[in-house]
């Protein structure tokens, strides 16, 4: 049972090394009992050659080894996001000090998705999802790089995002100029696409929060 066990991780390695992320579905093929696939996997994670990214979902350690050779450990971060808890976009902290518009270099990798709020504590750091009305679920783009999808919130979303989950305790101009933003990286034309996204909102709160932001 041992030598069967060793020969499936080995045939599971060789099959996921080159995967960016795998499933029990995708080992299938070598294994198609569930409850075994698990306990073999386990074991490979306590012996440190599969990582666990949440349950059901791994990557082979040789994977993130080339990741880490070829400097794209950032990348896969991102792309992560996305797999981890689909249907979301990175935006919040995480998008607006790539800008510098906050200097402080944030604790989680922020997302925002359609889903409800979830949080995943990786080998990669902790992912915070906020969830957000359908309607407000814009703003963002797609990007392809090799392997990795990666859903980034353009630079006025990701400001309109951050204001709006925060927006029950922006009551006045003080609690807006406490939050230290640099807007100097901010055009017209990202004024303009954030104006809409405070008109899709609707809200009182959110169009007084808007005029304080940009009042001259």
């Amino acid at each position: 049972m041992r030598n069967n066990g060793n020969t499936k991780i080995s045939k599971i390695i060789e099959v996921a090394k080159h995967l960016p992320v795998f499933t029990l579905d995708d080992l299938a093929s070598i294994e198609s009992n569930r409850k075994y696939l698990r306990i073999l996997l386990s074991r490979h994670v306590k012996a440190g050659n599969v990582v666990r990214l949440k349950r059901g979902m791994y990557v082979v350690q040789d994977y993130l080894d080339s990741m880490e050779k070829y400097g794209r450990v950032h990348l896969y971060a991102e792309f992560l996001t996305g797999i981890l808890y689909k249907q979301s976009y990175l935006s919040l902290e995480y998008i607006l000090h790539q800008y510098g518009v906050i200097t402080e270099m944030p604790a989680t990798v922020t997302a925002v998705t359609r889903k409800k709020t979830s949080a995943f504590a990786t080998p990669f750091g902790n992912f915070q999802y906020h969830s957000i009305k359908p309607s407000l679920f814009v703003g963002f783009t797609s990007k392809r790089d090799g392997d990795y999808m990666i859903f980034h919130a353009s630079l006025a979303k990701a400001l309109f995002d951050f204001l709006y989950f925060r927006k029950n305790h922006l009551m006045n101009k003080e609690t807006i100029k406490e939050l230290r933003l640099n807007l100097e990286v901010f055009r017209e034309k990202d004024k303009k696409e954030m104006a809409t996204y405070v008109n899709i909102e609707g809200s009182t709160r959110m169009k007084n929060i808007f005029k304080i932001l940009w009042k001259n």
